[in-house]
């Protein structure tokens, strides 16, 4: 067995190290780099994990400010941009947040490695405006990644294109009466390409490049589409989203066939923000929206109650999309406890029901008031989200259903013509939250 083995490997690594086979790989991660393509497997991969992570931190929450946009507006800029000095999160531990990631049953972490105010989270060589320069001296974005990595969650770093604290960015930021005079924007885009280059080597293998901040009438669709090639070609596999570009959600955008655009908008992704996006299969796309009404940390902020952020995720998976939830840790390195307890509420429903909700698509039938469906292979799950429906009724499909559960218990009632399909589920057995109904479909594998 073990001459067989051996024989095997041997004959394995004769194949992978063949010339041909290294350049016709090559070939084709430089064919989908100038077609603006995302790596299919990589993409299919983050679609299935369905449910992720955002962290906005930096100096702003010794201040309870919203990141950056308080910025010469309710915070002077010499204030603001000397909060640095004093921040020192000695409560911040990587162990403990990725836990709290792991037991909100989300699968990846995108955390702000740099905002709009130009402040680091990780140790950079080409600015002094960065982690290692505050008290704390410690690099949070590689302890955060190696935990990341220990604990199988996927690692991913957000990246402002703007930057309100560099000299050489203009336009310039609210109430900054810096001189513009010998401002230089491909100086300050080289800056920004050393920077992602760090991130990409020192903190990758990366699952996203998260990009933001690409409205400035300054950042065009040609530098767009030269940041994405230049992004792609630190790691084939990235994906980018679609604000690397210019007017975010162009992707989307149909042609004279009714077909998406694709290949001609950098991006992989679409990032509504604040909003349920809108049904689409053809699109990979991510809704990012918050537990509380703020980005960043507030003191007392108002919080998403448990029930929106399940159905926020069920109607997001529902139109076949992914959601980013995001937290803001306090300034002393600890994620607010009432925010833990609401992720955690999601981890909870999640380890009972996540079989609906990971490694789904969309559909087959559209959202609707009633709720949402997912569906993988034979199965469908019929997402019930108002516990006042006695019944739902629901479009025709081709396959025949030949059994039907609850998945959240009890029983219901499945009826298919040609013309409908309608599910009724008795009134004790209906959920606050989300009452899910399985129908299992002949013919499918």
């Amino acid at each position: 067995m073990k001459t067989a083995k051996s024989n095997l490997i041997v004959a394995c690594l004769a194949v992978f190290c063949l010339p041909g086979v290294i350049s016709a790989v090559a070939a084709d991660a430089q064919q989908r780099k100038d077609r603006l393509e995302a790596n299919p497997e990589a993409l299919a991969n983050w679609r299935n994990l369905k449910f992720g992570l955002f962290i906005h931190w930096g100096p702003s929450s010794l201040k309870g400010a919203r990141i950056s946009m308080w910025r010469g507006r309710q915070i002077p800029i010499e204030v603001y941009d000397n909060l640095y000095r004093q921040f020192n999160p000695v409560k911040f531990n990587a162990k403990e947040w990725v836990a709290v990631a792991k037991a909100a049953g989300t699968k990846y972490l995108v955390i702000t490695a740099k905002h709009h105010d130009g402040f680091c989270l990780f140790d950079s060589q080409y600015t002094d405006y960065d982690i290692m320069s505050t008290p704390f001296k410690r690099d949070v974005l590689k302890e955060l990644s190696e935990e990341c990595r220990r604990q199988g969650i996927q690692f991913s770093t957000y990246y402002s294109i703007l930057d309100w604290y560099q000299a050489d960015y203009l336009p310039r930021g609210a109430g900054d009466k810096r001189p513009t005079e010998g401002a230089d924007l491909d100086r300050y885009v080289t800056y920004m390409k050393n920077q992602l280059r760090e991130l990409v080597t020192k903190y990758g293998p990366l699952g996203v490049m998260w990009f933001d901040g690409e409205w400035d009438k300054t950042w065009t669709h040609e530098r767009g589409l030269d940041l994405y090639r230049y992004v792609r070609s630190l790691q084939p596999n990235i994906l980018i989203n679609d604000r690397v570009d210019r007017d975010r959600d162009r992707l989307r955008d149909k042609s004279l066939a009714g077909r998406p655009k694709l290949g001609e908008y950098a991006g992989d992704f679409t990032t509504p923000e604040e909003r349920i996006g809108e049904f689409d299969c053809d699109v990979a796309w991510e809704t990012c929206d918050t537990i509380p009404r703020e980005w960043s940390w507030k003191p007392n902020d108002v919080l998403k109650s448990r029930k929106e952020c399940i159905q926020m995720l069920v109607k997001i998976v529902g139109g076949d999309g992914n959601l980013l939830l995001n937290v803001g840790p306090m300034p002393d390195g600890r994620i607010e406890p009432s925010q833990v307890e609401r992720l955690k509420e999601m981890g909870r429903w999640l380890q009972m029901y996540g079989e609906s909700i990971y490694g789904t698509r969309g559909g087959p039938f559209p959202r609707g008031n009633w709720g949402a469906a997912t569906c993988k292979g034979d199965t469908i799950y019929i997402h019930i989200l108002d516990p006042k429906l006695e019944t739902v009724t629901l479009p025709p499909i081709e396959k025949k259903i030949v059994a039907s559960s609850v998945l959240t218990g009890g029983t219901a009632t499945v009826k298919q013509t040609q013309q409908s399909i309608t599910v009724a589920v008795p009134e004790n057995d209906r959920q606050e939250i989300d009452t899910i109904v399985v129908l299992k479909l002949a013919g499918v594998k």
